[in-house]
């Protein structure tokens, strides 16, 4: 249950750090670990969105922490854990100290966007921390199988999807389309519109890679009953996400839609990272003999005798 709960809490930060910089409250915090000198709670709206952004990341801190400890002083049993749990813990160090660049630097754009980068790129590995706790030592690292190009792919894809929406919000350009799917009578400049195209072209690859990629794994007799569930999930909240992205440039992005968009892009991230990562772990080979074991039966059962 550790496991969860982190990658709860991790992916309340990433949805948290959106707030952050939607609101406009990168700065609302000049100063830093410290918000103006406080420890305590803030009056004004901007530093108080930004320094529970900070405690949330020290409470995040402490579940990468102890998740990894636990792992490492389970022993063998937890083996197939401790590999990115570990690496977890290294991805938290970095990110806490380019959140601290971002703070220093006024929130240029490079590090805001390099800031949210690392942070989906540690949401995934929590997310392989989590899908690892339940399954069973016997798929532990090297993995057993392989999860396909397709599977490689469509992560690569969907991040670049996720940084583009990025660069779109770190440089003002939600507002440069007031129209959609294409960008018709726009008086914004020409970078911006560019910006924009540039992400809703992204959006349109890296969507196509994520159904396609979805839809053959539920086509698939192999594929575990929870591949099939976070399959189904992914597909909708695919759909979703670009339902609100559609209403984002319809609506000139209000800060509250631009926020859901980040979060459901998040979670779909989540779900394709934890699909992709079952495939090397979890997936039953169909040329095993009758009276193999299933590997589908290992899938939650450590989880309670490990405590991860």
């Amino acid at each position: 249950m550790l496991s969860l709960a982190t990658v709860v809490a991790a992916y309340g930060l990433v949805v948290l750090g959106s707030t952050v910089r939607v609101t406009n409250s990168g700065m609302g915090c000049p100063g830093w670990p410290l918000c103006a000198g406080q420890v305590g709670p803030i009056a004004q709206l901007h530093p108080l969105i930004e320094q529970s952004h900070r405690y949330l990341a020290s409470l995040v801190t402490i579940l990468i922490l102890a998740l990894a400890a636990l792992a490492w002083r389970t022993g063998p049993k937890a083996r197939h854990v401790r590999g990115p749990a570990l690496v977890s813990v290294g991805a938290i160090a970095v990110q806490i100290v380019l959140g601290a660049i971002t703070v220093l630097t006024d929130n240029a754009p490079v590090t805001v966007a390099l800031h949210l980068a690392v942070g989906l790129l540690f949401l995934g590995i929590v997310t392989m921390t989590a899908v690892a706790s339940f399954i069973g030592p016997e798929q532990s690292w090297p993995l057993p199988h392989q999860p396909g190009r397709l599977a490689w792919v469509t992560v690569a894809g969907l991040f670049f999807v996720l940084i583009s929406g990025s660069l779109v919000v770190d440089g003002g350009a939600q507002s440069a389309c007031g129209s959609w799917p294409a960008c018709f009578g726009s008086r914004a400049s020409g970078g911006l519109v560019a910006l924009q195209l540039v992400h809703r072209s992204m959006v349109l690859i890296g969507g196509t890679l994520v159904v396609v990629y979805l839809i053959t794994l539920l086509r698939k007799g192999s594929a575990l009953h929870a591949q099939r569930l976070l399959a189904l999930s992914g597909l909708a909240l695919l759909a979703a996400q670009v339902t609100v992205g559609a209403f984002d440039a319809l609506l000139d992005a209000p800060a509250a839609l631009a926020d859901v968009h980040l979060a459901l892009a998040s979670a779909l991230w989540a779900v394709v990272v934890a699909v992709a990562y079952l495939s090397a772990r979890g997936t039953r080979d169909r040329t095993a003999p009758v009276g193999s074991r299933d590997v589908e039966r290992t899938v939650l059962s450590t989880a309670g005798r490990e405590g991860c």
